[in-house]
């Protein structure tokens, strides 16, 4: 078995502070000669709605330069490890671990009960040399979905190091953007437990490509259901059945109705400009 230097944790977001444990990681097992490793979940045992899904999550973990990744089922099984527990079984037998970096509040075991000094105990008796690494700032995946929940992609971007991306699939909608000279490609997520922005009108890019996406229920049309809509400007090809990441760059307003659509639309040209200008 590989002996490696490991960190254990959610990792939702995958923000500055995890990149910041994730490459001190990195940097020991180099010291050391031996494999990093990053272990994590495949869902919340809170059951919360996600930033990063699973595939997304990963592909951030070893952009890091993590040499391997281990995802865990959260079953009732494991759930039931306390924390010796698991470091004997899991981190010590399943994985090799030789050395624990752990984050300034990570907690795991059975209702996380215990804490970094029993962490170092368990790991003098299992032969795991535990060690704990200072805060990084003051980011959270909470602080996080906190801002966005409120619209706030700017100040999210600023804790994840990066604009928040969602990806879904284009299908089509009522078409009522197309009637009013804005046509838009109706974003249903890949993933349905990520977290949605606050509604509102956004600046987003697409790749290369710059736009406007609306969050909400549209008002104005006695809309009920909530739907996500991106206009790209300048883009007239089909989008349909195609995949499509969208980067909230800038919260513009929020969603209000209007009195009739010319009024809307007028609008629409505003948010435009402004779109424009922020990205």
């Amino acid at each position: 078995m590989t002996a490696t230097v490991a960190t254990i944790g959610m990792f939702d977001g995958v923000h500055q502070g995890h990149r910041f444990v994730l490459r001190q990681v990195v940097e020991t097992a180099r010291e050391r000669g031996l494999q990093s490793l990053c272990i994590t979940f495949d869902h919340s045992p809170r059951r919360e709605q996600v930033l990063t899904p699973l595939t997304e999550k990963l592909q951030l973990i070893r952009a890091v330069g993590i040499d391997r990744c281990e995802v865990l089922q959260f079953t009732p099984q494991l759930k039931a490890l306390t924390a010796r527990q698991f470091m004997a079984q899991v981190l010590k037998e399943q994985l090799g671990v030789q050395v624990l970096l752990t984050g300034y509040d990570n907690r795991f075991g059975h209702n996380r009960e215990e804490g970094f000094d029993d962490y170092v105990r368990y790991g003098h008796e299992l032969g795991i040399e535990v060690m704990q690494l200072p805060a990084e700032g003051q980011v959270s995946s909470s602080a996080i979905r906190q801002h966005l929940q409120e619209g706030r992609v700017e100040e999210a971007a600023s804790l994840l190091g990066r604009p928040y991306a969602l990806t879904g699939s284009v299908t089509h909608g009522q078409h009522i953007g197309t009637g009013l000279g804005y046509p838009t490609a109706n974003v249903v997520p890949a993933d349905s437990q990520q977290l949605i922005p606050a509604n509102g009108v956004y600046a987003v890019r697409c790749g290369e490509r710059k736009g406007m996406m609306n969050i909400g229920t549209r008002p104005t049309f006695d809309g009920h259901q909530r739907t996500l809509e991106v206009h790209l400007f300048n883009y007239d090809g089909d989008l349909y059945g195609q995949p499509l990441t969208i980067d909230f760059v800038s919260r513009l307003r929020e969603e209000r109705s209007f009195d009739s659509p010319e009024a809307l639309v007028e609008q629409l040209k505003i948010d435009a400009h402004e779109a424009q200008q922020r990205l």
